[in-house]
């Protein structure tokens, strides 16, 4: 068994179609099936069941998956050593990031490290916090980015930037509010799906600003910040977001900010506890952590 058929493997298992796990891999529908018939055949044994155009696993293959994911990520981190012998002029980073910091904060950081280190590789998928957790809790990537308070025995959360949320509207229903003429108990609230960290701060804005309606669902739930935003620019209700997400529409005037302080939010580094940080790993994440004394304040004051 090589690791070649491990790969290919997973990628048929993943996906259920031996065609799409060739595309994937950038090999012939024949090699993947040989390496896939090959397996089977070594090892006496049925790791899927053909339907029509489709695969699916047999039983035995659903038990192998878990053993040959496990096995690819340990021939991962063993080429991240093995790369680190070299320092960190080349290799591959994964990250996970959720959708405010992936989208809104993470690029510019991004944009730093391959400046200084181009021949380093960075895969970015982006998530929401619970998503991202889990990511870093099974070795998938090197390490996550949230906004998020996640709590998992196998993570370290290290609080490395923050941001402020803020309450917004469209300008209309914004001079309903400040006029008194709609109070923000008796509004509509659009939110973002449960598991990310917007909806959390959101949460936590309700309890502050309207207690009363605290525990109500809201009135809309969309699964991302652009949805979230373009239906409250269109009138929908009012939401609370990242300053750094409302910024254009603040600046364009679709959107107004509201009054009500809200307390700043912590951005997290999320490491897995047994999982080895290669060097281009350690250097991206030393791009993302707090360099300024105001920074050190923040993270000394909220203990993290």
């Amino acid at each position: 068994m090589t690791l070649e058929q491990l790969r290919i493997f997973v990628a048929v298992a993943e996906r259920e179609h031996v065609t799409q796990a060739a595309a994937a891999l950038h090999l012939t529908q024949s090699a993947v099936s040989s390496a896939i018939s090959a397996l089977e055949a070594r090892h006496d044994v049925i790791l899927f069941k053909r339907i029509g155009r489709r695969v699916a696993l047999t039983e035995a293959g659903k038990l192998f998956l878990c053993e040959a994911q496990a096995l690819l990520r340990a021939g991962l981190r063993a080429e991240k050593f093995l790369a680190d012998l070299g320092g960190v002029a080349a290799g591959a980073v994964a990250v996970a990031a959720s959708q405010t910091v992936g989208n809104y904060w993470l690029p510019a950081r991004i944009a730093r490290f391959k400046a200084a280190h181009p021949g380093v590789a960075v895969r970015l998928s982006i998530g929401n916090t619970e998503e991202v957790a889990k990511l870093t809790a099974s070795g998938d990537i090197d390490f996550g980015l949230v906004e998020g308070e996640v709590v998992n025995d196998v993570l370290n959360a290290e609080m490395i930037d923050h941001d402020d949320p803020v309450v917004v509207a469209a300008p209309e229903m914004a001079a309903r509010v400040e006029s008194g003429a709609l109070s923000l108990a008796c509004a509509d609230w659009v939110a973002r799906e449960k598991g990310s960290g917007t909806r959390a701060a959101f949460e936590q804005a309700l309890r502050l600003l309207a207690p009363e309606i605290a525990l109500a669902a809201p009135a809309l739930e969309l699964p991302s910040n652009e949805a979230v935003l373009s239906a409250v620019a269109a009138g929908a209700g009012i939401t609370v977001v990242s300053r750094l997400v409302a910024a254009p529409y603040l600046q364009s005037g679709a959107l107004r900010q509201l009054p009500g302080a809200l307390p700043r939010r912590p951005f997290f580094a999320l490491t897995h506890k047994q999982v080895y940080q290669s060097r281009p790993a350690l250097a991206l994440l030393a791009e993302c952590r707090p360099v300024s004394a105001e920074m050190k304040n923040v993270a000394a004051l909220t203990g993290c």
